[in-house]
């Protein structure tokens, strides 16, 4: 929840030359719900996509506050994320309901970006293998393979212990259990 309009534009002015000349990577930046019409038109002809923080699993309803991945897509978003570590610990999000949302994006043509990651180093090979087989385990090939996942070891956010290459790694091969 930051940024305002005003803060969207100075953002993308001075994020934009920055990265005008890079090919070597794939960006996506994710503002708030508030930004993203901002960030969609200061990004238009530029290499950088924009993707929306949440979403929910149905594609309309009495759900107050809530939106839809057609939605999104309809304002010009490419990409969701999807079971933030924030999302898990304060709204209750579930491996279960991360599954939905994944599907849901998937289905709105929207690429998810699915968070996983372990709360604690000394049991991140238990708690990923749950989350890769109960969040992504039910999907098919065709889907698995549009789908971005990101690991998030929260036992790393905010706290000056950066997780290593070696983390990554290990996260890596958890997913293969």
């Amino acid at each position: 929840m930051y940024k305002d309009h005003a803060g969207t534009m100075s953002f993308f002015g001075a994020f934009l030359p920055l990265v005008e000349e890079s090919e070597h990577c794939e960006m996506v930046v994710c503002p708030s719900f508030l930004g993203l019409a901002t960030a969609v038109t200061a990004t238009r002809g530029t290499r950088i996509q924009i993707g929306a923080q949440n979403l929910h699993w149905a594609k309309e309803g009495a759900f107050t506050g809530e939106v839809s991945g057609p939605r999104i897509r309809a304002s010009g978003c490419s990409h969701v994320i999807v079971g933030h570590s924030e999302r898990r610990e304060y709204f209750g999000e579930t491996n279960h309901s991360v599954l939905k949302k994944t599907v849901t994006a998937l289905d709105a043509g929207l690429i998810p970006i699915v968070c996983v990651g372990e709360r604690e180093k000394k049991n991140a090979e238990a708690v990923l293998t749950e989350q890769f087989r109960c969040s992504l385990g039910a999907l098919e090939d065709g889907q698995f393979a549009r789908i971005v996942i990101a690991y998030e070891p929260v036992w790393a956010i905010g706290t000056g212990d950066t997780a290593t290459p070696e983390n990554a790694a290990n996260a890596q091969d958890s997913s293969s259990l």
